[in-house]
């Protein structure tokens, strides 16, 4: 199992300035590649990262001596990155899914970064050493303990951030824990069949003032001032405090579930159709139901548990836990359920019915599931 452990690093100003540098050399490289990757197809070649890395030092000390100021890591780094952006896109062809073809990278547009191999750096209790650098500050200490992999030195707005690699033993814990149901939205972010609640905080609407002054400053600059570099870094600042309160609900989130419940009963939405609603796009993006997904079968895969995905036509919100019956005239606005059932009348928040309804559809489809397992099991 791979874990990353993501740290923010506090350099001098010298430091930074040897970060950035050994991006915008990996970015160069990245670039250089690039384009004579188009070069060797138009002649009806086939290219490879190798043969172009090959090239590229048999050059290097002539044409592009700076490249030597830096570590080398960042130069292997970016054909690496290269590699894999060709092997992305022709593996996405190859299984129907739209992966673009891989594009230039620019120092305005794309984020700051470059690699660095696991064999040239060390790791202390608050710092990094970094070849050509020397020691860097970390804000904490790695959390966890085994064989380091690599690390990504990457720029967000105006911080560094390293981000290392680690290769952990493969454990197999057993969750013994209860069953529960989830259901995600835009008004409540998630309900749990527990009646557990999470409010949905909206960190990019309640920003969005901040934001529009921020964005409105930096439109009133002169291009390729100092002026426009600071607003810009303000603007960026924005974004990423935004992102850092969504990060945090999240985590906070997910981590709860994973750690108090065994069987997690999750809708299967498909998110790229719902933000095709441009009612809801925002709001949808605000509240990253897709990136919750994500974070919560990781965790709870390893944890022990299991995360099972009710079909996305399940009636999870128009049906009764109660008596199973289906109210099709149920609407979006009306936020609380009440049977049509003249017998049960049963009334609860809309959002909870809903969970009750995914935790017991979960346990049918886990049963289910398990009952296959031991056939196959006997046959076999």
């Amino acid at each position: 199992m791979i874990r990353a452990h993501k740290i923010r690093l506090n350099p001098t100003p010298e430091q930074a300035n040897y970060f950035a540098r050994a991006a915008g050399t990996a970015r160069f490289c990245f670039n250089w590649g690039l384009a004579e990757w188009k070069k060797r197809y138009e002649r009806g070649e086939k290219p490879n990262t190798r043969a172009l890395r090959a090239q590229f030092h048999a050059i290097r000390r002539e044409q592009f001596p700076w490249t030597y100021d830096t570590t080398k890591c960042a130069v292997e780094g970016a054909f690496s990155d290269l590699g894999k952006a060709f092997n992305n896109f022709f593996e996405g062809r190859k299984k129907g899914r739209k992966v673009g073809y891989p594009v230039f990278k620019s120092k305005k547009k794309h984020r700051a970064s470059f690699y660095i191999a696991n064999d040239k750096f060390t790791v202390g209790s608050h710092w990094i050493e970094i070849p050509k650098l020397g020691r860097v500050n970390m804000a904490e200490c790695l959390r966890f303990r085994g064989k380091i992999l690599g690390a990504r030195v990457t720029k967000v707005a105006a911080w560094w951030f390293v981000s290392i690699q680690v290769q952990l033993p493969d454990t197999h814990p057993v969750n013994t824990n209860p069953p529960v149901g989830v259901d995600v939205g835009i008004n409540r972010l998630a309900t749990l069949s527990d009646g557990r609640e999470f409010e949905n905080q909206k960190p990019l609407r309640s920003a969005q003032k901040k934001l529009a002054h921020a964005q409105r400053a930096l439109s009133r600059k002169k291009p390729g001032s100092r002026n426009r570099e600071k607003a810009r870094e303000q603007v960026a600042r924005c974004h990423y405090e935004v992102s850092c309160i969504r990060n945090d609900v999240l985590h906070k989130l997910t981590t709860i579930v994973a750690r108090k419940y065994g069987l997690v009963g999750i809708e299967d939405l498909h998110v790229k159709g719902l933000l095709r609603n441009h009612c809801l796009a925002l709001s949808l993006s605000d509240a990253a139901l897709g990136r919750l997904l994500t974070l919560l079968e990781n965790k709870v895969l390893a944890t022990g548990g299991h995360v099972i995905q009710v079909d996305r036509y399940f009636p999870s919100s128009k049906r009764c836990s109660q008596c199973h019956t289906t109210n099709p005239d149920l609407e979006l606005s009306d936020r609380v359920f009440v049977c049509v059932n003249e017998a049960c009348r049963y009334t609860a928040d809309r959002d909870e019915n809903a969970a009750l309804n995914l935790v017991e559809e979960a346990r049918r489809l886990w049963r289910e599931t398990q009952a296959v397992w031991r056939t196959g099991s006997e046959q076999t």
